[in-house]
């Protein structure tokens, strides 16, 4: 190399990267160490340590179908009922076994693909559907018993005519229907003024005074007693002024009365219990007197409830029997005053019209299903209506 060469470095180059060595798997022998020969060197065997069983997954990673449950109940429908007309046909053994053997064979296919886990839910959820359908079955076969019976006589003569003069088919149940509305509206009468007024005092002035403790506890005691209790009560009332064998439609009233009035006293003191202290406070801060509060107040905010509290303790006893067979007897035709005489209602004329039936019996038991729908109907629309007014005009409190 000459003087004049200019001196040249060799070319640096990257040294070239290794990829990290895998780790070794279950059961495979470790490499050899770096540096290390591989011929005689001492490897250890990997060391498997096995999960405890406490820490294992327990839930499977299958999930079952959408409409896995209906596969299953369809299925075993569909084999009860089979197996049943090979041995004798019995509904109520097929709505058993079908709920018991459903709730199996869900339990038993979710557990081999979804896991314990997922099993027992769904187990549970069969469980509570058979709950569920122990207590609508039995109303369904209810209203369609009636309905089916009742549709017979359900026409305009029913609702327009009595029973005075008729004998076997024909007549109506005119006379019942206003007297079930006469009794009934009687008794809300009565039972309103004093229900609410026992329920202010209760909340807003007894407090835990020894009187606000016994009207308490009669109002406990009066919420459990049985009808005719209370049948015999107006009975042997109104016979102490008016005589023995006395038979009036206001009798009837009064019998519901008591019957009615625990209830008007518990919904409505829930109903006042709920209204906020705030609302009284303030009205006391301006200094309006506590009798002025609970009038424009407190009885205004609660309002909504308490007449749903009303027309739901109206439902209960529209359609008692046992205390109205004591107090208004049985008539034919039509009454319209309640201190006059004795006066009919639908459940009394569906009990008699069952017990006594003419000749042939048929149109008689006709009329007696008939009355039992209406009766039926009347309950449902004061339900209905006891829920519209707590929707529309209750008051939300927060």
């Amino acid at each position: 190399m000459s003087v004049g060469d200019e001196r040249q470095d060799p070319p640096v180059t990257q040294p070239e990267e290794k990829p990290p060595p895998t780790p070794p798997t279950v059961g495979e022998a470790a490499p050899p160490a770096a540096g290390g020969s591989g011929d005689g060197a001492v490897v250890a065997p990997a060391v498997h340590k096995e999960r405890p069983p406490s820490l294992r997954p327990s839930v499977a990673t299958g999930t079952l179908p959408r409409n896995a449950p209906w596969l299953v109940l369809g299925g075993v429908a569909l084999f009860v009922a089979l197996i049943l007309l090979l041995i004798g046909f019995n509904a109520a053994l097929f709505v058993i076994a079908t709920a018991v053997l459903t709730g199996v064979g869900i339990y038993g296919w979710s557990r081999a693909v979804e896991g314990r886990r997922k099993a027992t839910d769904r187990g549970m959820t069969v469980l509570i559907s058979c709950a569920f359908a122990v207590a609508v079955i039995p109303l369904a076969s209810l209203l369609w018993t009636v309905v089916s019976k009742g549709v017979a006589r359900f026409d305009p003569a029913f609702f327009t005519e009595t029973q005075r003069g008729v004998i076997g088919a024909g007549g109506g149940a005119a006379h019942a229907i206003v007297g079930t509305l006469v009794i009934a509206g009687a008794a809300t009468v009565i039972s309103v003024p004093i229900g609410i007024m026992a329920a202010i005092y209760l909340q807003e002035y007894g407090g835990k005074g020894r009187l606000a403790r016994t009207l308490t506890f009669f109002v406990d005691v009066m919420t459990g007693i049985p009808s005719i209790v209370a049948g015999l009560f107006a009975y042997a009332l109104f016979a102490v002024f008016l005589g023995p064998g006395i038979r009036l439609g206001i009798m009837g009233s009064v019998a519901l009365s008591v019957l009615m009035i625990p209830i008007v006293v518990r919904s409505t003191e829930e109903m006042l219990r709920i209204v906020p202290n705030s609302l009284r406070e303030a009205s006391y801060a301006l200094g309006v007197p506590k009798w002025r509060t609970i009038t424009k107040v407190v009885l205004p905010t609660a309002l909504a409830g308490i007449v749903t509290g009303v027309m739901l303790a109206v439902a209960r006893i529209v359609g008692e029997t046992a205390p109205l067979l004591i107090t208004t007897g049985v008539v034919s035709s039509m009454n319209w005053n309640p201190f006059d005489g004795r006066m009919q209602n639908l459940a009394v004329f569906a009990f008699n019209e069952y017990k006594t039936p003419g000749v042939p019996p048929e149109p008689s038991f006709d009329r007696a299903w008939t009355a039992a729908l209406v009766l039926i109907l009347i309950v449902m629309v004061l339900n209905i209506g006891a829920r519209f007014v707590y929707r529309r005009f209750g008051t939300e409190l927060r």
